[in-house]
């Protein structure tokens, strides 16, 4: 059934006449992904990154807009051992701005973007078990640098990649404009 939507939804999209317009003064956007990579530090067997932000085109700047959001995102590891198992989980909440070029008019449906982000890093931690070694993974603020890209299907629905720092290097997902 699962295989059945997916390939019926990948129909629908490309099948969809493509006459996206690029992210502007005014746009939204919402976008849904899963990461890999981290600098969150981490041992042993970690679970996918999951993440999601919004944005709004706030003003024109030459020949693109910035825009401002949020972001939230977290990711998890777990190392164990036959003595002891120790877990970790991040949540990442942050603000962030970015610059949407527009140069590409000839390919509209592309969206290249880059921008900052300041956030907080939520770390906790877990032992069970006789471990009593340090654990050197703390709560913190921190800012990060971000490249990414939108390519639009429809007016209202991309794919989008990223690479930077968030709960993980490399995010890619859907992303939803209105």
């Amino acid at each position: 059934m699962k295989k059945v939507l997916f390939i019926a939804l990948l129909a629908m999209l490309i099948s969809s006449p493509i006459s996206a317009q690029q992210f502007q003064k005014g746009s939204s956007a919402v976008n849904l992904g899963v990461g890999f990579g981290t600098a969150l530090g981490g041992l042993g067997t970690g679970r996918p990154a999951i993440s999601g932000s919004f944005e709004h085109g706030l003003w024109e700047a030459g020949p693109g807009v910035i825009s401002l959001g949020g972001y939230i995102g977290n990711t998890g590891y777990r190392y164990k051992t036959e003595g002891y198992t120790q877990k970790w989980n991040y949540t990442v909440i942050g603000a962030r701005g970015a610059y949407h070029l527009h140069s590409f008019e000839t390919v509209p449906q592309l969206d290249p973007y880059a921008g900052l982000m300041l956030g907080y890093n939520i770390a906790s931690y877990s032992v069970t078990g006789g471990y009593t070694g340090p654990n050197s993974y703390g709560s913190g603020l921190g800012y990060s640098f971000f490249l990414g890209a939108r390519w639009f299907f429809t007016d209202n629905i991309a794919a989008f990649a990223e690479l930077g720092y968030g709960v993980s290097v490399i995010n890619a997902g859907v992303s939803f404009k209105f």
